[in-house]
């Protein structure tokens, strides 16, 4: 996988992050650089340690899995994509909660990388450099999330839903990619 196809892909997962960063940002009367720290160091840290854990869990399946691991590939993103979509599509609004508490963002950083964490099993049959996709995936994490609060304290929640389209159909085009250069192109 090239370094432009490993960006696209961190930034892809980071869309979640970035939407609940909005929304965090939305939720504060002031904003701090405190709290725009903060939400890059949990996004991005659990951004980046779940595909790891992810690859660490898939390496030890690889040799069973060879032959249909573009299937597998497929599969798992076209699922996390078509999720966020779905997301993006909700008519639910979510309350603002304004607390980087140890908790809440524990909780949050956790729900928005369980995909990361699929992505990491992924990358295990793909024969990913999985410490350059952790690193970019944590770094775009990290900033996409920073800036998350910034714009959600400043503009609202009207880019709520468009990052998580974005998100979904970038990880959905990645599936598809993966799939047809293991079955048509080989």
């Amino acid at each position: 996988m090239t370094l432009p196809e490993l960006f696209i892909i961190a930034v892809g997962l980071s869309m979640d992050a970035f939407a609940v960063s909005i929304c965090k940002g939305l939720a504060l009367p002031k904003l701090k650089w405190k709290h725009v720290f903060l939400a890059g160091c949990y996004f991005g840290g659990f951004q980046a340690a779940m595909p790891l854990v992810g690859y660490l869990l898939g390496v030890q399946f690889q040799d069973a899995i060879t032959a249909i691991d573009h299937w597998v590939a497929f599969i798992l993103l076209s699922i996390i994509g078509a999720n966020m979509i779905k997301e993006a599509l909700s008519k639910e609004e979510e309350e603002g909660d304004p607390s980087f508490a140890v908790k809440t963002m524990l909780l949050l950083a956790v729900a928005t990388s369980i995909d990361a964490l699929a992505i990491g099993v992924t990358f295990a049959f793909l024969k990913v450099q999985i410490l350059l996709a952790v690193v970019l995936i944590g770094a775009t994490t990290f900033v996409l999330s920073a800036a998350g609060v910034a714009v959600g304290n400043v503009f609202g929640s009207r880019y709520k839903a468009k990052a998580e389209l974005a998100g979904g159909v970038i990880l959905i085009v990645m599936g598809v990619k993966i799939l047809l250069e293991h079955t048509i192109l080989s």
